[in-house]
């Protein structure tokens, strides 16, 4: 089966994040079945939702782990010119449809790949690591790397995330953490302001204090080029809150999110902005005793990437794209999340992230038949 027919059914699968990939997942299972690969399906608590992982190779150290994640995200809204869920090959060296890039499109490269490894004499294993709920904060992330090490007796050594980056080998990625925060105050008539706690007038602090903080770490000298922008962003993307104007609002919520540079540590920065929530809370209860700021974070922070440029697994990907430049990206990924846990990690894969989350996704042809020989060119180094 060619790499574009492989998409083809990998699209044809709605795996957006709020329904069930099992059908994916088995559809892939069943793929790999006759070329006699072992996989391992870890499910969600729910069980409407599966990680898929495998060997092909050898039982022993340093092997390397090509990761993907099966959901897409949503189409409602989006002015497609075709069915999403269909691969339309448009005769313009394009094909389109949700996923195409973003990641079904690596996907199908390891899925093609598949009769090279199996035939090779590889000399350490090549996994496939396929997850979901990826597009809703990386959640699928942690328990499936926590499978794979408590399945396989032996320890991969470096991960490929095949996130879109035009198979540049990339080493830097920003984290991510997303919340609600609900701040409770006191209603009252207006003209009482200082007697009452107003939430509007307490959210604007918070947001205040994000917004200053972002600026507070570029005028420290907290920039890294290689990402645009250069810099951590701390940002609030919706407000709700009061009734009318003569009214002191009791409730509110604000929506933000942190991406961070890898110089900071997000983990560090939550903690700052929740300790500033603390010193409010203790100033405004000497007025309205239940008063109170609470958050609700969307997911666990997702930690960013930082491979340094001279590690072997760089080198060996600058080799087998052929593409000396490196590059850095500031949309999360899965890629933190390997690389915390000791394995050398970088994102290379077909396609252009900015064909992503839009209407009419594609991926070049071009692109994905090189995906495929990059992941053969993998292989025959494996076999050395």
């Amino acid at each position: 089966m060619s790499v574009q027919e492989i998409l083809a059914h990998l699209i044809s699968f709605r795996t957006i994040t709020h329904n069930s990939n099992l059908d994916l997942i088995h559809w892939i299972r069943d793929y790999l079945q006759p070329y006699g690969v072992d996989c391992h399906l870890m499910y969600n608590e729910e069980g409407n939702k599966a990680a898929l992982h495998c060997r092909i190779g050898p039982a022993v150290d340093g092997g390397y782990i090509l990761s993907g994640h099966t959901d897409v995200v949503p189409v409602e809204g989006q002015q497609w010119t075709s069915n999403p869920f269909v691969m339309i090959d448009k005769n313009d060296g394009k094909l389109y449809g949700r996923g195409t890039c973003d990641m079904k499109g690596f996907i199908a490269c390891c899925l093609a790949s598949v009769p090279e490894m199996v035939a090779a004499d590889l000399k350490v294993p090549i996994y496939f690591a396929f997850s979901y709920d990826e597009e809703i904060g990386c959640l699928g992330g942690p328990p499936l790397i926590a499978d794979i090490q408590k399945i396989y007796s032996e320890q991969p050594k470096y991960a490929i995330i095949g996130e879109p980056s035009m198979l540049l080998p990339t080493i830097g990625q920003k984290g991510i953490f997303v919340a609600d925060t609900y701040v409770n105050g006191s209603a009252g008539h207006s003209s009482r302001i200082k007697d009452e706690v107003s939430a509007v007038h307490e959210s604007a602090r918070l947001i205040l204090w994000l917004e200053n903080k972002m600026n507070d770490l570029i005028e420290q000298g907290h920039i890294d080029e290689r990402f645009e922008p250069p810099h951590s962003t701390l940002h609030v993307g919706k407000v709700n809150g009061g009734v009318i104007f003569n009214i002191v609002a009791d409730q509110t919520s604000f929506q933000w999110d942190m991406r961070n540079i890898p110089q900071d540590n997000i983990d560090d920065l939550i903690e700052e902005f929740y300790a500033y929530c603390k010193e409010r809370e203790t100033i405004c209860r000497k007025r309205f005793p239940d008063f109170e700021i609470r958050h609700e974070p969307f997911h666990p922070p997702v930690p960013a990437l930082n491979t340094e440029a001279d590690q072997p697994l760089v080198q060996l990907m600058r080799q087998l794209t052929r593409n000396a430049q490196l590059d850095a990206v500031s949309y999360a990924a899965e890629a933190g999340q390997f690389a915390n846990v000791g394995y050398e990690t970088i994102i290379c894969g077909p396609g252009s992230i900015a064909q992503a989350h839009r209407a009419d996704e594609f991926i070049e042809k071009e692109q994905l038949e090189e995906g495929v020989e990059v992941l053969k060119r993998l292989v025959r180094h494996l076999s050395k």
